[in-house]
């Protein structure tokens, strides 16, 4: 029997919710939350449709799986997230536990791994790359279109 649910599965998910971002004019950062192979929560860059800075893919979809799962913690949940995050959405991670973090591009100039993975949970679980060049592409080709 062939899984189905892995991790390019679940990043394609998590870029469906990105080029819902980028068609409202937001940054196109999508993220899902994953329990027991289910998505328990999507969201993407609402900032500037909020007017809320803290609109994050990655906080939107927090909340989200904290209330679908009527906990605070997410500690059998794996968010997967198109860009790398910031420092503010790495603060919550950690204060949200989950086992796995997995991100497709880095973000060398607001990413957390600057500050290194320290910043999350130590028992949080890191893997990126994956699906790297599809998120790299959606995110150059937004801030092209953008210049233009």
């Amino acid at each position: 029997m062939i899984d189905i649910y892995t991790d390019d599965y679940f990043m394609k998910e998590a870029l469906k919710e990105a080029v819902k971002a980028a068609d409202e004019g937001e940054v196109p950062v999508g993220a899902v939350v994953v329990s027991n192979k289910h998505i328990i929560a999507r969201a993407h860059n609402q900032t500037e449709r909020l007017s809320d800075v803290t609109a994050h893919a990655e906080m939107l979809a927090i909340t989200a799986a904290a209330n679908h799962i009527g906990a605070k913690f997410l500690e059998e949940c794996t968010v997967y997230v198109t860009l790398e995050p910031c420092c503010m959405c790495a603060g919550a991670l950690a204060w949200a536990r989950p086992k796995r973090v997995v991100y497709g591009a880095s973000d060398d100039k607001g990413g957390f791994m600057k500050y290194g993975k320290a910043m999350l949970h130590p028992k949080t679980q890191l893997e990126y790359g994956v699906m790297h060049d599809a998120c790299v592409r959606l995110i150059q080709e937004f801030f092209k279109a953008k210049r233009i």
